[in-house]
């Protein structure tokens, strides 16, 4: 497995092992001892599935207080994967990181707590993560995923969105009650 950092503390990009033979391929998606040498919890607690069309954009989503952590993976298709750090003390407050996730290319990320995660489809995709907390209608929140100063760099400029989505709030306009801390658990 090869871990690799992002410029956002502790958003990582998990490249598992992929052992391909003429039948097909197998892949370890978790291990709970070599994941947790890189700070990635042990102890998850839901499994979610998502199919979404092409064009599609779920995000920017976080949920505060009962903050989640976040394992990525797609089953099929492919997905441009993006966090943003929403931690207030944090030196990169406000910034964001995007990955291409797909089941060609076996990718995971890591989205720890205190960051925002959304994903667009740039084909059918099923995606799946882990989460290290229970979702909680209460702590739900979200960033407007096309938030002029997070000037995200997202594959498609008019992405099918949920009306929650597309109603969200722009980070300026969020009450700081509502954006996490460094440490927030």
């Amino acid at each position: 497995m090869n871990v690799r950092p992002t410029p956002l503390s502790d958003v990582l990009v998990i490249e598992p092992r992929v052992f391909t033979e003429p039948r097909g391929w197998f892949t370890e998606t978790w291990s709970a001892a070599r994941y947790a040498e890189y700070g990635i919890p042990t102890a998850f607690v839901q499994d979610n599935v998502s199919f979404s069309i092409a064009g599609v954009l779920r995000g920017l989503h976080y949920q505060l207080p009962n903050a989640q952590g976040k394992l990525i993976s797609v089953l099929e298709g492919e997905i441009y994967d993006v966090a943003v750090d929403l931690r207030l003390d944090s030196p990169t407050f406000g910034k964001w990181v995007g990955v291409t996730l797909s089941s060609d290319n076996h990718r995971q990320l890591w989205v720890p707590t205190g960051f925002a995660h959304g994903f667009f489809t740039r084909r059918p995709s099923l995606v799946t993560y882990k989460v290290d907390a229970p979702y909680d209608p209460g702590s739900e929140r979200a960033v407007l995923w096309s938030d002029d100063e997070l000037r995200i760099e997202w594959p498609g400029r008019e992405p099918l969105l949920s009306d929650k989505d597309a109603r969200a709030p722009r980070l300026r306009d969020i009450p700081r009650e509502h954006l996490p801390r460094m440490a927030i658990r």
